[in-house]
């Protein structure tokens, strides 16, 4: 069996929810790329994913021998599924063990640790991925096409909200491991969307800070965040991320209608309408959409549509948005000219 055509073997890194019941599951379903290999602190997890996904123990990794991946060749591919603040040092270190990579959203904590990221793997010669599941949701994909092809006319505004409850202290809380409140955890899909729907790219912000109702919950991170994003034809996007109440919404008015997907962020159960009906689309997983995606570009040989530049590119956008709540809502400017190849279908 050629290269081209065998299941490619994915390593996840970091065991926690997402991986338990988004990631692994998915890698059941995939057509191109299989589970070959996980690493974590926890030998009981560990053995735990050794005895659900039939894992040699020569595939079983912890954060100490990491590195002697490198000699594996039943991996391919090393999935990134750690806290926001560890994303930069596990990118650099998978690339350097020769395997391609996916690095879970947001792509890092600061602008410098993109750049960081993208030039170790350009030097080891392998690809980087985000994992931006909803470019591959039909729902979504419908969005960006109502949107980008003026099915509706000219998009003049769009209202994007992804919010969510915590009621209790885990790593998105600290603002160390995080580098970030909802914004950096929920709003990066308001972000997503906003620049999806339009095909544009923001030229400015404008940000503040919700008031925090329970300050001892969210010490180091903020409660929630609202900020504009201004388009140079005039399009404007209103979008929201808090941790204190529920909101999935991404809803586009243009000259001759609407269209909107509530909830629009979910992993299933994505509802969608316009002015002229429903959407009728089906449900699928959309991270085995994602991973064989990558897995192909892999074996072809091409950049990923989610791209770590796309990555970067928005987290420079929420840079913004940050100093800008951070200044009041002063109107902070973006020059993003170097992504525009970024923002298409």
């Amino acid at each position: 069996m050629t290269y081209d055509q065998r299941k490619l073997g994915v390593a996840l890194v970091g065991l926690g929810r997402y991986s338990e019941g988004q990631l692994g599951p998915a890698l059941k379903e995939t057509q191109h790329c299989y589970l070959a290999g996980v690493v974590s602190s926890s030998e009981e997890k560990r053995k735990r994913w050794q005895a659900q996904y039939d894992l040699p123990g020569s595939n079983l990794y912890n954060y100490d021998t990491f590195e002697s991946m490198a000699a594996n060749p039943a991996i391919d591919i090393v999935y990134v599924v750690l806290p926001n603040a560890l994303h930069a040092e596990y990118v650099v270190r998978a690339a350097r063990t020769g395997k391609h990579v996916i690095c879970e959203k947001p792509m890092a904590t600061s602008v410098e640790e993109c750049q960081r990221m993208i030039r170790a793997c350009q030097e080891a010669g392998v690809l980087l991925s985000i994992g931006y599941r909803l470019h591959f949701d039909p729902f979504n994909k419908e969005m960006m096409h109502l949107g980008q092809d003026q099915v509706f006319g000219n998009v003049k505004r769009i209202i994007a909200d992804d919010s969510m409850t915590l009621e209790k202290e885990e790593w998105r809380l600290d603002g160390a491991l995080a580098g970030g409140g909802p914004l950096m955890n929920n709003g990066v899909y308001c972000v997503q969307a906003a620049l999806f729907v339009t095909g544009e790219l923001p030229v400015a912000v404008r940000a503040e800070f919700s008031p925090k109702t329970k300050p001892d919950l969210f010490r180091t991170v903020e409660e929630g965040i609202q900020w504009e994003m201004e388009f140079a034809s005039g399009k404007k996007a209103l979008c929201e991320s808090s941790y204190s109440k529920d909101g999935n919404l991404l809803r586009v008015t243009a000259e001759r209608g609407w269209f909107e997907l509530n909830p629009a962020y979910e992993y299933k159960g994505l509802k969608g309408q316009t002015s002229e009906g429903p959407m009728e689309f089906p449900t699928i997983r959309q991270q085995a959409a994602q991973l064989d995606d990558f897995a192909l570009c892999v074996k072809r040989g091409v950049t990923s549509r989610v791209s770590g530049e796309m990555g970067m590119r928005d987290v420079e956008i929420m840079m913004a948005i940050y100093e800008s709540a951070r200044k009041g809502g002063e109107r902070v400017t973006l020059h993003l000219e170097a992504y525009q190849d970024l923002i298409e279908l």
